[in-house]
Formats: C-alpha cells, structure tokens, sequence
C-alpha cells in the first residue's frame, strides 16, 4: 500500500503503559522521511500534544486538537501559530452545561485555544496533570465567563469529570436537551468530553489535508481506539484499531493491530512505511 500520510489518535493508541512515546515507535517514525506527515489527533489541548511532536522530531506538523475544534500549525515557532480551523461551543451553552453540574461532585473543566480552566485544584485536577503534563488556571466558571464574553470566546472543549452516577445523569440531561449541538464521549464512566457537533477528527483531517499537503483521505493511513476515531479510520484509507480499542471501533477497521502497550502503531509503520 502506498500512503502519503499517517494520523493517529493519542491516548490509548499511541502512547505507551508510561504515557510515552515508546522507543519503537519514536524510532519507526524516526524512519520516514522529513517531510512525511505524522499528524497527531486528539481531545487534547495543544500544549499537551507539542511535547509529543517534540519527542517524535515533528514539530513542523500541524496538529488537531479538541477532537477536530482547533487545528493548528505552529510554523516552526512557538508564537507563531496558524489556524487552520477554529470552531468554539457558544458560551450559552458553556454555561448551561456549568448549571447542569452545580449541586453535583461534577467537575468541569473549561478549554480555549491553549487556555485550561480548572475550578479547583482537586483530584481530577490532578489526574488531568498527570495525564497531559500540562498545569491548568485555577478559576471559577464565574470568573471565566466575564473574561470570554469580552474575548468574544466559547470553549473548544467542555470536560465533566466525577462519580460515575452524577455523570450518568448529566449525560443523559445534556443528550435530550441539547443533542443537536453537542458531541458527547464517554471515554471512562467517570468522564464526559464535550465538543461542538459539527466537527469531527476525520472532517479536521480532510480539511488539514486539502490545506496544508494536497492529499486525500484514501492517501492516509490513520490509527485510533475510541468511539471518538470512528468515522476517522472510516474516511482514511486504510483504518487501523489498536488491540485494545472499544469493538465498535474494530468494527469499522481495515485491520486490527497489537494494543498501545505493545507498540501497535509502530508494527503497522514498519509493515507499511518503512
């Protein structure tokens, strides 16, 4: 098979038990030439992808964050970003999802652009630390809100975190009220991640694609292992489910490689790229 790109999902994909890169992979990428694309897809916020580009020696690849709300090319300078896309959640509807949490244990994290807003410093504050490496602002939904309306802002991303019941419900509140806006993955019981309707990481990628390279989606091999990558190993041209993805996603996939811990991104490179 003849591919001209490869884009893969993050977590639960191609990093590793650690939460890294693994050395296979880091070498398998290491491998293709320069100017091969290796586009990162993911719900992360940039600053917790561009350490991930920076270990792989791609920093010169465009990224798509929030699950396709923000795609984005550094130019080879930090301060210096292109936006390729950029689609927010309104902050009406911030706001009706911060109202659906009060009286609950839910936390609700608040994201634009690079910008990570934390309510309070708690345990899933914590674990988003640790899960990222990338440290929030410490500020109430109150507090945000103001600052956006003057920035004409909304969220690239809405994370609900908390016990699994109360994070049930709001599921459910959110999936009869305001289902035609909103995306909803549940990645863990305990977790809810929120993005606009309208984008998806395969539509970010095709549009990345035509921008940025001139290549199809047929042209792509992708990699993916949660409900989020479907209609991305859908659209690419060769669609590859990690060992341990959900089965609704082996479900869809061209093939099916060993899981993230074994390094099954980097098996698939070696058999198709290298």
């Amino acid at each position: 098979m003849q591919f001209k790109a490869l884009c893969t999902d993050i977590d639960g994909t191609l990093l590793d038990k650690n939460r890294e890169i693994s050395a296979r992979t880091i070498d398998a990428i290491a491998q293709l030439p320069a100017d091969f694309p290796v586009i990162l897809a993911s719900s992360r916020m940039p600053s917790a992808m561009r350490h991930l580009q920076a270990d792989m020696n791609r920093l010169q690849n465009p990224m798509i964050c929030y699950n396709g709300g923000y795609i984005i090319h550094f130019n080879g300078r930090e301060d210096e970003i292109e936006r390729l896309d950029t689609v927010k959640i309104p902050l009406d509807i911030c706001h009706h999802i911060q109202q659906l949490s009060v009286g609950t244990d839910i936390h609700v994290s608040v994201y634009h652009e690079d910008e990570w807003y934390a309510p309070k410093d708690d345990f899933w504050t914590q674990r988003e630390i640790t899960s990222t490496k990338v440290k929030p602002i410490i500020k109430k939904w109150q507090h945000v809100m103001p600052d956006w309306e003057s920035r004409q802002a909304g969220a690239h991303k809405v994370m609900c975190m908390g016990p699994a019941e109360e994070i049930d419900g709001l599921f459910k509140a959110l999936e009869d009220q305001k289902n035609e806006a909103l995306h909803l993955y549940r990645s863990k019981d305990t977790y809810i991640e929120i993005a606009p309707k309208s984008i998806s990481k395969a539509s970010a990628l095709e549009q990345l694609l035509a921008k940025k390279y001139n290549i199809a989606l047929s042209e792509v091999i992708a990699f993916g292992d949660n409900y989020n990558d479907i209609e991305m190993l859908k659209a690419a041209g060769h669609g590859v489910a990690v060992g341990n993805a959900r089965d609704e996603v082996k479900a869809v996939a061209n093939e099916i490689t060993a899981g993230n811990k074994e390094d099954g991104v980097a098996m698939m490179i070696e058999k198709y790229l290298l």
